[in-house]
């Protein structure tokens, strides 16, 4: 039992800084948080993408995907020297993490466009769901 709950704590905390597919979180001055409000729990293993805007062909280009933690996060999401203005988009993969709790939602995914303009400050970009409805915010 107690290598167990060792085990456990090792792995909550290795989840904490790691967010598969995702540039290092040091780095990263884009940050997010999805919370299940419904349940009161965080949205854990939830896939994701961001996207930035190409404005001279309108077309969105893929950075990078990822899965959120057990807590919810994805800090690592872009590297700082990626990071530049523009227009980005973060797509959450809402109705895959509701299939996966065994529950239908009414948004299949929540797609969520923002523009930075100074890259040198942090952005933090919470997204707080149900399985009806979503909200967000720029958090710091």
């Amino acid at each position: 039992m107690h290598t167990t709950r060792l085990r456990r704590i090792k792995d909550h905390l290795l989840a904490e800084n790691q967010c598969s597919d995702m540039a290092t979180p040091q780095a990263s001055p884009l940050t997010t948080h999805v919370l299940n409000t419904a349940e009161g729990v965080p949205g854990a293993r939830m896939a994701l993408s961001l996207h930035r805007l190409d404005s001279h062909l309108a077309v969105w280009n893929l950075l990078t995907t990822g899965t959120t933690d057990d807590d919810g996060r994805c800090p690592g999401l872009i590297a700082r020297e990626a990071f530049i203005p523009g227009m980005y988009k973060l797509r959450f993969e809402t109705g895959q993490y509701f299939e996966g709790l065994g529950q239908t939602c009414f948004y299949p995914y929540v797609e969520v466009v923002f523009t930075i303009t100074d890259p040198s400050q942090k952005f933090h970009l919470p997204l707080l769901l149900s399985r009806f409805s979503y909200s967000t915010y720029r958090g710091s």
